[in-house]
């Protein structure tokens, strides 16, 4: 037999497939050691013939095989081609996605331990054999023990006499390793709605392959997404369930565990490497049947998949920034289409494209206007901070936050503060001059964080001493300005002297328990205001919180983006929804200095109909996606004069394309990337909008073309940053 295997090495000169002499009982998907140019390398099977393309005598056998069953799913030969072919990468680049990093550099393995078992053997041992009596009484009652716990318990002389004498034998088990052990299990679904039984059935009944529900935030689209996955694994089939940031995970992991129990599996990042290991075995095994986790979870090692289910579909998250550089939904409908499964979008605020789609009839819509308990949207009051100011009142904080803040506190329910920023300001800067201090490494401001009393970098993290006086101008005037979590929290304190607050940003979750902590003790009220970034504004469930302050609600109306109007009133709106979800009215505050802007009038009236209508009318006018597609081709080097060079030959190439298709060019320029370095590296650009995807296979071929070891170029669809 002879298997077909693609090497583990992420290079164009070896993106093709080799044969090897292999046993009669490999199989496609195993993963193999195998000898290539003086060494030995791994490798992934990805077929088995019993002829080869060789003469014998040329082909090498295979040195080492690994697991059983094989770890990839015979789908995955499918989506490395899809994958390779789409983003243009090697495709042993596209293989490592369905593997658990530390699994394929050999770095985690399966854990054993060995148990001490009281066989019920009746001996009888001398009056001097002390120990070896305690440890046979301890066992008597234990029935079973840890052997390694037990010899320091007794003494390993004691315990291997009495294992020589038939009382006591070992026992060698595999140990899974469990993330979030101790979640409740087998609470019964939830009994549905109207609205939810009609969207339930759509689903169900729908010619589309992709369904999107748009439902206002508490309109119940959980327990939708859960009875889709029911009625899946009663058919015998599987699922997976994507949310955008790892801190919904645990929240979410529980209702899966609560209505399914030990089937459901979490895939994240923040997982120590053997629970990450040993929870995609129990996929991969067939003994967990439904997946959870956020983007990277999408390559689940399952087979028969039933349904998929992206909920919070608009977020940038799943949008993947390093190679592959992938759209989780493209993912899902490749998945989809292979097993014929369901695709389901969910979110209270769709993306602008996404629900185009739904609207021109390429993907179902489904649309739950009211709350699950039929109570009101909570109500949002602008706070104008323009008008704070003349008032007198510097502080972060507006006089209706404050005085709402007052009131929530006294009724004993809880409020969450929202702001988008982690740190204790955002920027320090000389009064005197107006220098700011930035990354030597990137052309970025750096934020001060009080706690270390340092200046951090938030893209290479790198960490400055914080400044006494201006390296310009030797000024003493040195401003802190902006405010981040860390000084709102040190506000609060000092205006709410009694209340208990736990802060939520990426400097205090440490750990794969960090979330999940915090959350869990906000969740039983152990604290008053919960204050947080961007891991706060959606998908959480605290029927307690009354309020919610929207600190610097406008800030992300003022980027350079097209997509700044979207990302605000797709903010504001998930944030609210966070406020009055059980018997208790909400209220939201809205601190902004441009109150009169239009996104948040319609965010205000929670008018998403409106914002899209006014939005595709703006986007259609200007040429912006959905109707255009913006194409970023970014050269990276430490070299100036290397990347300049590389620089040139794409831009040439693609000027080429412009003279022979005209038609398919809105706008075509190259010049250098907002931020101008990054953790070393100078950035460049060749930036476009593209009337259609026509040219996309000749815009990554001259990427492809002109990158190089000393030079990174690469193609960003609709990139999610632009700077």
């Amino acid at each position: 037999m002879y298997a077909q295997v693609i090497v583990d090495i992420a290079h164009s000169q070896v993106d093709k497939i080799f044969e090897y002499s292999c046993p009669d009982n490999l199989s496609a998907g195993s993963r193999v050691k195998v000898p290539f140019g003086g060494r030995v390398i791994d490798g992934f099977v990805i077929g088995v013939s019993p002829v080869s393309s060789y003469p014998a005598e040329k082909v090498k056998p295979v040195a080492q095989i690994f697991d059983e069953p094989p770890a990839l799913v015979p789908e995955c030969t499918s989506l490395m081609h899809g994958i390779a072919s789409r983003y243009r990468v090697p495709k042993a680049v596209a293989l490592r996605l369905f593997l658990p990093s530390e699994m394929r550099l050999g770095k985690v393995h399966e854990v054993y331990k060995k148990f001490a078992v009281y066989t019920g053997e009746d001996i009888k041992l001398s009056s001097s054999a002390k120990k070896q009596a305690e440890a046979l009484r301890f066992l008597k009652d234990e029935k079973e023990y840890d052997l390694t716990r037990l010899c320091e318990k007794f003494g390993r002389g004691a315990v291997n006499s009495l294992i020589e004498k038939g009382a006591v034998k070992t026992d060698k088990r595999k140990i899974t390793r469990s993330p979030f052990s101790g979640l409740p299990e087998g609470v019964s679904a939830k009994v549905l709605t109207p609205a939810q039984n009609a969207a339930l059935e759509k689903i169900e009944s729908a010619n589309h392959r992709v369904n999107l529900i748009h439902g206002v935030t508490g309109s119940g689209k959980t327990e939708i997404y859960l009875s889709v996955i029911a009625r899946e694994i009663e058919r015998g089939k599987t699922a997976i369930f994507l949310v955008p940031e790892i801190s919904l995970t645990p929240q979410m992991l529980t209702q899966l565990r609560s209505r399914f129990g030990g089937t459901a599996a979490i895939l994240h990042s923040g997982l120590s490497a053997g629970e990450r290991f040993d929870e995609w075995w129990r996929l991969r095994s067939g003994e967990a049947k439904i997946a959870i986790g956020a983007r990277s979870a999408i390559f689940a090692p399952l087979e028969n998949i039933g349904a998929i289910i992206i909920d919070e579909e608009h977020d940038s998250s799943y949008l993947s920034e390093s190679a592959p550089r992938y759209s989780t939904l493209e993912i899902a409908k490749m998945r989809a289409e292979y097993n014929g499964a369901k695709l389901v979008l969910g979110s209270a605020t769709p993306s602008v494209e996404t629900y185009a789609k739904a609207v021109d009839g390429e993907y179902g819509l489904i649309t739950l206007t009211e709350r699950i308990n039929k109570k009101p949207l909570p109500e949002i009051i602008i706070a104008d901070m323009r008008k704070e100011v003349k008032r007198g009142n510097n502080t972060a904080f507006s006089k209706a936050l404050r005085d709402e803040l007052d009131e929530t506190l006294k009724s004993g329910s809880q409020a969450i503060i929202f702001l988008n920023r982690r740190g204790y300001s955002r920027t320090v800067m000389c009064r005197d001059c107006g220098y700011v201090a930035k990354c030597e490494n990137c052309d970025v401001t750096l934020t001060y964080h009080s706690e270390e009393n340092c200046l951090k970098c938030h893209y290479c993290g790198a960490k400055y001493r914080m400044l006494t006086a201006c390296p310009e101008c030797g000024g003493r005037h040195v401003l802190y300005s902006g405010t981040g979590t860390q000084k709102v929290v040190a506000d609060l304190k000092s205006l709410f002297p009694t209340a208990r607050i736990l802060r939520m940003d990426n400097d205090t979750v440490t750990g794969k328990d960090g979330h999940y902590n915090i959350l869990k003790k906000f969740a039983s009220k152990q604290a008053d205001i919960l204050v947080g970034t961007q891991m706060i504004a959606k998908g959480h469930d605290f029927p307690a919180v009354t309020l919610v302050g929207i600190m610097d609600a406008d800030m992300s109306l003022h980027f350079s983006d097209y997509r700044s109007g979207e990302r605000t009133f797709q903010l504001i709106t998930q944030v609210s929804g966070r406020s009055g979800r059980a018997d208790d009215k909400g209220k939201v505050v809205l601190q902004t200095c441009s109150p009169e802007n239009y996104i948040l009038r319609f965010a205000t009236n929670y008018d998403y109909s409106g914002f899209f209508k006014n939005e595709t009318a703006l986007r259609k006018a200007t040429g912006f996606p959905p109707y255009s597609l913006i194409c970023r081709v970014m050269v990276t080097s430490d070299n100036s004069e290397n990347a300049l060079e590389a620089l040139k030959g794409v831009y040439f190439a693609i000027e080429e394309l412009r003279a022979k298709f005209p038609e398919e060019f809105i706008f075509l320029n190259k010049m250098h990337s907002p931020i101008k370095k990054i953790q070393g590296k100078l950035r460049y650009q060749v930036l476009m909008r593209l009337s259609s995807d026509r040219l996309l296979e000749r815009i990554y071929d001259a990427a492809v073309k002109y990158s190089s070891d000393s030079v990174l170029v690469y193609v960003e669809e609709n990139p999610v940053n632009l700077s």
